[in-house]
């Protein structure tokens, strides 16, 4: 599956260029609780495209793709239990602007942090203001990994 959608995204961004890495991105981000590897298509595109815009078109895509698990968890909030929706209440109140860049930033499961906003109405215009300012950086890195780094390795292996 990952090879598929390596192969679909890197057709798609050859196809429609930036907005291609934004559509991969966001696609990428609604799938709830499916790894899709985003990473890699940001990573390779960005050898043939301008990486500062590939990291921050990608990061865009995917705080939008992000509000699929948040809303997620708003329509399926009754399903918590009082109890588990006051933990989850508390804990969101207390570290949730925080805790949600540190799992967009990083390979945590942003999907669960989603829901888990959603199911306690944290506000969305903040939810998605941090899982922009966690997605930016990391698809800046990507981005600019793939520029930097793509041309080392085909020199390294003797093709550039």
């Amino acid at each position: 599956m990952a090879g598929n959608f390596i192969s679909f995204g890197l057709a798609l961004v050859q196809a429609a260029g930036y907005a291609g890495i934004f559509l991969v991105s966001m696609i990428g981000s609604a799938s709830i609780l499916l790894p899709v590897p985003t990473d890699m298509i940001l990573f390779l595109s960005s050898a043939i495209l301008n990486p500062l815009l590939v990291g921050t078109i990608a990061a865009v895509g995917s705080a939008i793709g992000e509000l699929t698990g948040y809303y997620a968890g708003y329509l399926g909030r009754k399903i918590l239990r009082k109890n588990d929706e006051a933990k989850f209440d508390r804990i969101i109140k207390k570290y949730g602007f925080l805790a949600i860049v540190i799992f967009s930033f990083t390979p945590l499961p942003m999907d669960i942090m989603g829901i888990a906003a959603g199911g306690v109405k944290y506000s969305v215009r903040k939810f998605f203001i941090a899982v922009l300012i966690g997605k930016l950086p990391r698809s800046l890195m990507i981005a600019f990994a793939g520029f930097y780094g793509i041309p080392q390795i085909m020199a390294w292996l003797g093709s550039g």
